[in-house]
């Protein structure tokens, strides 16, 4: 018999939907194309629309690039620094991926920048993250504890870097944690055991509604 343990067991009654990097530039034949991407939003909407029939919050960390670099991660300011153009604050590849919303949306660059969080709905919020890691120099985590959360399920851009990073922030934090491993791109078995051993909870789409409606 498997024993399931209560320090990592999922509380979804007190869970929060993390998606990292859906924006537009990374999705496919755009300047940041990110393989899989544009693939794994069909499920990143399901997920959506069901946090956001059963009112449970959801927060999109969204990177942002100043055009002169000064904000830019090491490895990549060069390359913007000498013209490449992505995440540019108040451009249409910055913003979040159309089909993840039903009407318009606009991201307010100025707020997201001076680290404020964009409200969205009375249960969903922006926020901007300048590194790898959802919690580093952001109010994620306080902002989280506000409302009492104490799970993340993580879905998203590129498994290797920023979502990997943030899991691995969110568990040094004690939260529990759970990927949703067909709506998240870049991921890969080794990852996949890398995550069970430090108590991360693996799920697929399908099942979220079901876990959501008990709770």
């Amino acid at each position: 018999m498997i024993q399931t343990n209560p320090y990592t067991q999922p509380d979804w009654a007190n869970s929060c939907l993390i998606t990292i990097d859906l924006q537009n530039d990374t999705l496919d034949g755009q300047t940041l194309e990110v393989p899989g991407t544009s693939a794994v939003l069909p499920n990143v909407r399901e997920l959506l629309d069901q946090f956001r029939i059963n009112k449970k919050p959801i927060i999109h960390l969204i990177r942002l690039y100043k055009n002169d670099g000064s904000n830019v991660d090491l490895c990549r300011k060069l390359q913007v620094e000498q013209g490449s153009s992505f995440f540019i604050p108040g451009s249409a590849g910055a913003e979040l991926a159309d089909p993840l919303f039903a009407g318009e949306h606009a991201l307010d660059t100025n707020l997201l920048l001076d680290g404020d969080v964009q409200q969205l709905t009375t249960h969903e919020w922006i926020m901007y993250k300048p590194r790898w890691g959802a919690f580093y120099q952001t109010r994620l985590e306080e902002f989280l504890r506000s409302m009492g959360i104490n799970t993340l399920i993580f879905s998203g851009c590129n498994f290797p870097n920023c979502p990997r990073t943030s899991i691995y922030e969110a568990s040094e934090r004690d939260f529990k944690v759970v990927l949703v491993r067909d709506a998240i791109s870049g991921l890969y078995e080794k990852g996949v055991t890398e995550l069970k051993n430090i108590g991360v909870s693996l799920i697929n789409t399908e099942n979220v509604a079901g876990v959501l409606k008990d709770k």
